[in-house]
């Protein structure tokens, strides 16, 4: 799904923009504190419903706006309208999508399925496993249709549980009602993660390939509780533990992927541009199986590219980009570091952001840029 054109208002210190982006690749090239991750992060919060820079959407309105709207048009047919506008006093998003208003924030990732590649991704190999359960789960909810219904029953039972677990006495009945609830839904969750991971393996191994050898270098899916046990049993004979705890040890909250290279992990033994190109081929990977299975494209989001690559593999990364013909918004404060690596024949739009003399940041479209094959 690319995005045919795009309207920001009160987004950071970006001023009003209203364009129209390429349907491939899309170069955002300014200098620092120009703006051009607020242009990464409007995109991003229309498509996940959340900032990648701050926890508190509020925090991403201009200083002297008091709402931010963001506004896309989808290519389709007919044309799919997306909005979302949140204004400073308000405590929710508003979310719409073709001029109605909408109350699932499932609604808006499953129309404008996006991935992000910037400084915080590198969290997939060094951070908790919140953020690989994270990426896990982007990918099995648009590709498994009951997952995201199994997921939030899954959720409300553990709610449940963790809350009789606190409480003084423990309602055995109730802890056992609850705990068939999270067994069965957990156990459901365990098998559509199982599937994906089967399907999404190979199409990693080969994206990876094209980005860097690293043969030695596996991805590992763990349920988050004992692979001899059901989830049941678990849950039954860990009740003294985990009320001692507060909260549940074990379930598919607990889930993870382990990426190592050799014995070790991946993130103690490769280089900084080395990891970066592992969660590189993580995130074009999801994009890869997303079309495989489904038939729609994703979006990429590529922050500060050049960062912690060296000018080779840059090009392989652009080279991988452009014959997955996809659309992609890239950003640098380099022009010559993005309009260089491109190999065979594509058209490229390009875009400045620009300091305006009130200190705002102007995107200024700088038209077609055609590089012809080598």
């Amino acid at each position: 799904m690319s995005i045919k054109h795009l309207s920001f208002n009160g987004l950071r210190n970006l001023a009003a923009i209203d364009f129209a982006p390429g349907p491939g690749i899309n170069l955002i090239i300014g200098a620092n504190g120009s703006g051009k991750t607020s242009l990464l992060e409007g995109i991003h919060i229309l498509g996940m419903g959340r900032s990648f820079r701050t926890r508190q959407l509020k925090n991403a309105i201009a200083h002297n706006a008091q709402a931010m709207t963001l506004f896309a048009r989808l290519e389709g047919d007919p044309a799919l309208p997306v909005g979302v506008r949140r204004a400073r006093d308000a405590q929710e998003l508003e979310m719409r999508m073709s001029g109605e208003r909408i109350g699932r924030l499932s609604q808006l990732i499953e129309a404008m399925p996006l991935q992000l590649v910037n400084p915080d991704a590198f969290r997939l190999l060094e951070g908790p496993p919140t953020g690989r359960r994270e990426f896990l789960d982007w990918g099995v909810f648009h590709v498994k249709h009951e997952f995201f219904d199994a997921w939030r029953r899954a959720r409300r039972a553990l709610k449940h549980r963790n809350a009789l677990l606190r409480h003084g006495r423990m309602d055995v009945n109730s802890l056992s009602a609850w705990e068939l609830e999270l067994a069965h839904w957990g156990e459901r969750i365990d098998t559509l993660r199982s599937d994906w991971i089967a399907a999404f393996l190979p199409v990693f191994d080969e994206t990876l390939a094209s980005l860097l050898a690293l043969p030695d270098l596996t991805l590992r899916y763990t349920r988050g509780w004992d692979r001899q046990r059901s989830l049941r049993e678990v849950l039954e004979q860990g009740r003294r533990s985990d009320q001692q705890m507060g909260f549940t040890q074990q379930g598919p909250q607990r889930a993870d992927l382990r990426i190592r290279l050799g014995r070790h992990p991946a993130v103690e033994v490769l280089s900084r541009g080395q990891q970066k190109l592992v969660v590189s081929a993580l995130k074009l990977a999801q994009g890869r199986l997303l079309e495989q299975m489904t038939g729609q494209t994703c979006l990429y989001l590529v922050d500060d590219l050049p960062a912690e690559l060296d000018s080779q593999h840059r090009r392989v990364f652009c080279r991988l980009l452009e014959s997955m013909r996809c659309q992609a918004f890239i950003t640098s404060v380099e022009h010559d570091a993005l309009t260089g690596p491109w190999q065979s024949q594509t058209s490229l739009s390009m875009f400045h952001v620009k300091h305006r003399s009130d200190g705002a940041g102007q995107l200024v479209p700088q038209g077609q840029i055609d590089f012809m094959t080598e």
